[in-house]
């Protein structure tokens, strides 16, 4: 969306069925649009540890960003309070602090490269990033990224791609034992 007003409209706009609970503007501006209790249209087709509708089982916030620039101080320190809120008022574990991408490789790239993970889970609103060894054994890869949270239908391909957006924006060319090594251990949802 060009700016956080397209997209409060957009998003308000029955006819485009699509939704959130909360959109946060890149002044740092928080926007609920739906409420927490009732089931916003902000995910579509995915998975998460297993678990498909995603939508009936999340709070989505959507955040104003172009994809091509970085997220703004005010809109991340908006973010991090209305995650924290939202964690404690429904006891939700960081491992479950998701973005698109992760739901739905392949179909969803946002928060995108440039969506600074490492600052949420160093406040404990992510998980962070596990420091085992990995391998580059696909097997090994595709057990770890199941065991982590990544259960939606995805190719390899994709699902490398969705990990690199998450936990290695920068890194390229094919499976390396970081891309498996960097994924949590999750003790599951």
């Amino acid at each position: 969306m060009a700016s956080a007003e397209a997209a409060r409209a957009r998003l308000s706009d029955p006819a485009a069925e699509v939704s959130s609970h909360y959109l946060i503007a890149q002044d740092g501006q928080i926007l609920q649009l739906v409420a927490e209790h009732n089931r916003a249209w902000h995910a579509g087709a995915g998975a998460w540890h297993g678990l498909h509708d995603i939508n009936s089982r999340s709070i989505g916030i959507e955040l104003d960003n172009d994809g091509q620039t970085p997220f703004t101080r005010l809109l991340m320190r908006s973010l991090e309070t209305l995650l924290a809120d939202i964690l404690h008022r429904w006891a939700i574990p960081p491992q479950n602090v998701i973005g698109h991408s992760d739901m739905a490789p392949g179909r969803k790239i946002d928060p995108g490269p440039l969506f600074d993970w490492p600052r949420l889970a160093a406040l404990g609103l992510a998980a962070p990033a596990n420091a085992t060894p990995g391998t580059t054994d696909l097997t090994q890869f595709r057990s770890r990224a199941r065991a982590a949270g990544y259960t939606a239908d995805a190719d390899d391909a994709d699902l490398l791609q969705a990990i690199r957006l998450r936990w290695r924006p920068k890194a390229t060319g094919p499976l390396s034992p970081e891309d498996i090594a960097v994924l949590p251990v999750s003790s599951g949802s």
